[in-house]
């Protein structure tokens, strides 16, 4: 009887509200997905639901009251819980806005995709580590504060010196900025917060990629000391075992286009479905 009142007195704005409501924690479930913060929202979900069942079957007056004042202590833990996720979200939106951030041109972007690959094809030939971040809409110096500046064109020969396991730069990240320039060697990343991360036997330059891709949009190229094998880490995720022809498609869809430069909220939704089909490929393919 309770359901068919509700649905008889069910106005066009109550849909609305309803789906713009759905929507909105849909949206937000793409910034947990993936992460450690996913199984503990689930486990709180559950708990919670359970929870409600049981007080309500055998009329748990304590339990009842319980969950009521948890409520207001769970409303003020969320935001230290999810703290990463809350500003990744954040950044996001910001990023989101009317204001064009100034990157280079989209034939700078294409040479540096195509010099990046050639240095990776050589570094994992020979076996050297490498970690190259390629800046994006997010601001990353803070990181490069971190490192020894350089301020230099990007080349094969440049990234092939600074990841020589003779060097002094190359236990690091070198970062190219929006710019177009290398802006630092030997830069210092944040590891990633992720416990379980896909791969077991990830090293320091795989989870420092992860962790910055997981508080920033930058690209990551990442090759393996151990194996010679190369990965890229976007969006908090690795899309490991690329070969030549899938490392240059990959970081033409990611950062070869004028759409990463200045995008609305749209194209940034659109953004974030086309980085995830391409995990996905990946995905199947690995």
């Amino acid at each position: 009887m309770d359901l068919r009142y509700f649905l008889t007195s069910l106005t066009a704005g109550d849909v609305l509200d309803i789906l713009l409501v759905a929507c909105v924690f849909f949206t937000l479930s793409f910034f947990v997905r993936g992460t450690q913060a996913m199984a503990l929202l689930r486990g709180l979900v559950l708990l919670f639901g359970a929870a409600v069942v049981v007080s309500s079957l055998f009329d748990l007056v304590a339990v009842r009251w319980l969950l009521e004042r948890g409520l207001t202590v769970l409303f003020v833990a969320v935001p230290v819980i999810f703290q990463p996720e809350l500003r990744r979200l954040l950044e996001r939106l910001g990023r989101a806005g009317f204001l064009i951030s100034r990157g280079a041109p989209e034939s700078t972007r294409a040479r540096i995709i195509d010099d990046v690959c050639q240095a990776a094809e050589r570094l994992s030939e020979r076996r050297h580590g490498a970690l190259i971040v390629l800046e994006r809409s997010s601001g990353l110096q803070e990181y490069i504060r971190t490192g020894i500046p350089l301020n230099g064109d990007v080349s094969p020969q440049l990234l092939l010196t600074i990841f020589w396991p003779k060097t002094e730069l190359h236990d690091g990240a070198a970062i190219v900025d929006r710019s177009g320039r290398i802006a630092s060697a030997a830069s210092v990343l944040p590891l990633s917060s992720a416990r379980n991360l896909g791969q077991p036997k990830l090293g320091t330059r795989h989870r420092a990629a992860i962790g910055l891709s997981e508080v920033s949009d930058a690209i990551c190229v990442i090759v393996s000391e151990e194996t010679g094998r190369i990965s890229i880490a976007n969006g908090g995720r690795l899309i490991p075992r690329l070969d030549s022809k899938r490392m240059r498609t990959i970081l033409n869809a990611l950062y070869g286009s004028d759409r990463t430069q200045a995008l609305s909220l749209p194209q940034r939704v659109r953004e974030q479905v086309n980085d995830l089909v391409i995990r996905l490929r990946e995905r199947n393919n690995s």
